[in-house]
């Protein structure tokens, strides 16, 4: 396994192999005495480069293998991983998995997947690029984002660098069930952050890009470039008084709202009763012309998958529709604590589609006429038990439907419950960087707290 590589003509030999791992380790976890078991067997390459001001700050090359098994004594479970490959410390591993579910409380709803429900087929996905790039040339890309950036304007006068990230992960699940399954895929991103100083003060601002694809890319140039405006624009950033208006998301952080939103319909807050929507489903959240649906077969999607991480197919399907709650996100477990089936979604939700509207950002300004459109988070102040929402923002403030100047250090909260059924529209301005595929967010209002 020393010598699994990223190239594309040894990436299906390489499948094989970890998938003859899991298969052994589940076979072994039988041959202890498990009734039921699973296995996942990984190798996971990357190389980083981050350079600063013109200079070379890292060049990390990483190489991550794994293998994680799951064994089941009846309706015991016992879990255990390792990072070594070696046969012995594999066998070790199950033997740990072993002892820890025999002395672990039976729970009724531990156990493998629904058979009925394990992939048949795996389609090809398109998830596989890998980019061959030197460290070198890396190097040069970065330099290349960072200058454009630079050059943008003469107020940019430091950096918080560039970095160019290369991904690749290979991975193969096996369970007693006798499914096998396997799936290869790559992620590159290319970012930047820089700093600009005027007589108001300094301010920092960043851009990035991901893709599966390094043919995917925007330009460096263009990436660079975004980071500058976005920068510059946020010179003479002033605080708001306290007031209640409607609130526009920007793309990158309107995800945060839809993300809100998963968590609080995923099975593991809602068998807790942890959730403000719990007993939701079949009950409205959002508007009745609001539609938010789960695609996982996207060619190329950042969070398409064959199947979950318990084997399980995945398959288009609406989550909400026509505003309201078609169903929860479940893997076995949740859907068994809960009486219901699971949906697919064992490790977290796949390519998540917010319909858009038909406004651009600037049309949703429009649309807005006065209030705040809000381009960073920050804090963690959300409660999914209460729907209570605050966090710090920065923006801009509009007037008329035009940016009349940026703010900053401001608190913008609400409940999401309320916040969610006062919706007022979705842009056509979707951000594909995310597995989380929305446009901007309106709302129709929030409380600011500033000044």
């Amino acid at each position: 396994m020393n010598a699994i590589v990223t190239d594309k003509d040894t990436s299906s030999a390489d499948l094989d192999r970890l998938a003859a791992i899991a298969g052994d380790v589940v076979r072994l976890a039988r041959a202890k005495g498990a009734s039921e078991a699973d296995a996942a067997a990984s190798v996971d390459l990357g190389l980083a480069v981050g350079v600063r001001l013109g200079e070379v700050e890292t060049v990390e090359r990483t190489r991550d293998r794994g293998v994680s098994v799951t064994v089941y004594f009846g309706k015991r479970k016992g879990s255990a991983s390792t990072a070594d490959l070696d046969p012995k410390s594999i066998a070790l591993t199950v033997e740990h998995a072993c002892a820890i579910a025999r002395h672990t409380e039976e729970d009724p709803a531990n156990g493998l997947a629904d058979p009925a429900l394990l992939a048949k087929t795996i389609p090809d996905l398109d998830l596989w690029h890998p980019w061959d790039i030197t460290p070198e040339e890396a190097i040069r890309l970065g330099v290349e984002i960072e200058d454009a950036g630079r050059a943008y304007d003469p107020r940019i006068d430091n950096s918080d660098g560039a970095s160019v990230q290369v991904g690749a992960s290979l991975t193969a699940y096996a369970n007693t069930l006798g499914f096998v399954g396997t799936e290869r895929s790559t992620s590159h991103t290319l970012s930047v952050a820089l700093i600009a100083e005027n007589e108001s003060g300094m301010q920092r601002d960043y851009w990035y890009d991901s893709v599966r694809r390094a043919g995917d890319f925007a330009s460096a140039a263009s990436i660079g470039r975004k980071a500058a405006e976005r920068t510059v624009a946020r010179l003479g950033a002033r605080r708001l008084s306290t007031r209640d208006c409607p609130v526009l998301f920007a793309p990158e952080v309107a995800r945060s709202l839809v993300g809100h939103f998963l968590s609080a319909v995923s099975g593991g807050a809602l068998y807790r009763r942890a959730s403000f929507l719990v007993d939701h489903v079949g009950k409205p959240v959002f508007p009745s012309w609001m539609q938010i649906v789960e695609r996982p077969h996207i060619p190329r999607g950042h969070g398409s998958t064959a199947f979950d991480s318990e084997g399980v197919a995945t398959r288009d399907s609406d989550l909400v529709r026509n505003g309201v709650l078609a169903r929860y996100i479940l893997g076995s477990y949740s859907a068994r604590k809960l009486g219901l089936q699971s949906t697919g979604n064992a490790g977290g939700v796949q390519n998540i589609v917010v319909q858009p509207g038909a406004d651009d950002l600037p049309a949703m300004l429009r649309r807005m006429g006065s209030g705040l459109l809000v381009t960073e988070l920050m804090g963690q102040g959300v409660s999914l038990i209460t729907g209570d929402y605050s966090r710090g923002a920065s923006g801009f403030w509009v007037e008329n439907g035009e940016i009349a100047y940026p703010v900053e250090e401001i608190t913008i909260a609400g409940n999401l419950r309320e916040m969610y059924a006062d919706v007022v529209a979705v842009g056509r301005d979707v951000d594909p960087r995310s597995h989380l595929l929305t446009g901007s967010i309106l709302l129709e209002r929030m409380t600011i707290a500033g000044e």
